[in-house]
Formats: structure tokens, C-alpha cells, sequence
């Protein structure tokens, strides 16, 4: 057991990415070192499916791929690599095309939970950002109606939307609150 706060053995992008293609858990990868991942809910398996059926035919009609869970997106700063798993990477260039991973998504989607709303609003919007192909950054709750778009065009304002459509980046499509949530059931408010 190490003591408090020690530093796990530094891992290469080499190991890391072979460890992945073969192991059965996910890991996040920052800088040499690894984070399991978490399982998820129920909810956040349909919103998930929800949101890739709404988006497959605009990806497929502008030729991008869309990715959900299994994909990593490589995201280097200064001399630091991260490889982290977006529930959605939207990859539009034709030269990203690594197997294991992207470098240039163009969208990225986050279903939001308890455990990684804070990562995922600060650590990853902030990295995100670093991607000079990203045009978007769509944060999903999962246990009340409400997305939040941060857009490159807006200087990563955020746009929060509890009903009605959301402009998709990239895609250049709506996509409808109500076909989001489609399969979930909210508990009812006390």
C-alpha cells in the first residue's frame, strides 16, 4: 500500500493504449498516469442511445463518425498527453483517424452524474478547449431536462437549454430536448 498522497508508477502512452485495447475497464489517462472509470447508470445509458440515434443521420449526411463510450480522444498540452473518454465524440476530419483514438473531434458530449459533473464542467471543458478542431462541448444532466452548450464561436460561453432545440456545432442540425429525454423518467418533485 503507498503512503497518502504518492504518485502512481508513470505509465507510456505505448503501455497505457495496449493496456486498453486489451483490458476490460475503462481508464482515463493524464499525463502518465491512470483513473478507472465508473460504471453508469440506466439513465445515462438512454440519454446516451437517445442522443447518438438523434445525431447519427446529420453525422452520416456531413461524413463524420460518431463515437459513444468506447472512444478516446487524445488532447496534448505543452509536453503533457491525456487521453480521455467522451460518452460522444463527433469526429468530422477525414485525417483523424487513428484506431484507438481522436485528436480532432469536432463535438464532444458528456452525460453529466454526480461523480463527474465537476471533472467534467472544469478539468475537461478546459483541456477540451486546447483542441483547435473543437467547435463544441455539450454538457447532458441526466436527472432533470437541461444541456449545457459551451461553442468555440461564442468564446466558450455557455448556453444553458431546459426546452425545446439545440443548434448542434458541425452538425448544423436541431436537436430537440424532448427527443433527449425521450425513455427517461424523472422522479417526481417533492
Amino acid at each position: 500500500m503507498s503512503a497518502p498522497g504518492a504518485r502512481r508508477p508513470f505509465i507510456s502512452i505505448e503501455d497505457y493504449l495496449a493496456g486498453e485495447a486489451d483490458g476490460e475497464q475503462r481508464h482515463d489517462y493524464i499525463d502518465g498516469q491512470v483513473y478507472a472509470m465508473t460504471g453508469a447508470s440506466d439513465r445515462h445509458g438512454l440519454i446516451l442511445n437517445a442522443l447518438a440515434y438523434a445525431m447519427t443521420p446529420a453525422a452520416r449526411r456531413k461524413g463524420c463518425q460518431l463515437f459513444t463510450s468506447d472512444m478516446k480522444v487524445r488532447v496534448d498540452i505543452a509536453d503533457k498527453t491525456s487521453f480521455y473518454y467522451p460518452d460522444l465524440i463527433l469526429s468530422c476530419d477525414p485525417q483523424d483517424r487513428e484506431k484507438y483514438f481522436r485528436r480532432a473531434p469536432c463535438l464532444l458530449v458528456e452525460v453529466l452524474s454526480e461523480s463527474t459533473a465537476r471533472v467534467d464542467r472544469r478539468e475537461k471543458l478546459l483541456a477540451y478547449q486546447t483542441l483547435p478542431s473543437l467547435q463544441g462541448y455539450l454538457l447532458v444532466e441526466q436527472d432533470l431536462a437541461r444541456v449545457e452548450l459551451y461553442r468555440r464561436d461564442t468564446g466558450w460561453r455557455v448556453q444553458e437549454v431546459e426546452q425545446g432545440d439545440i443548434m448542434l456545432p458541425c452538425l448544423d442540425t436541431p436537436l430537440s430536448l424532448p427527443d433527449i429525454y425521450q425513455d427517461v423518467t424523472f422522479p417526481a418533485a417533492t
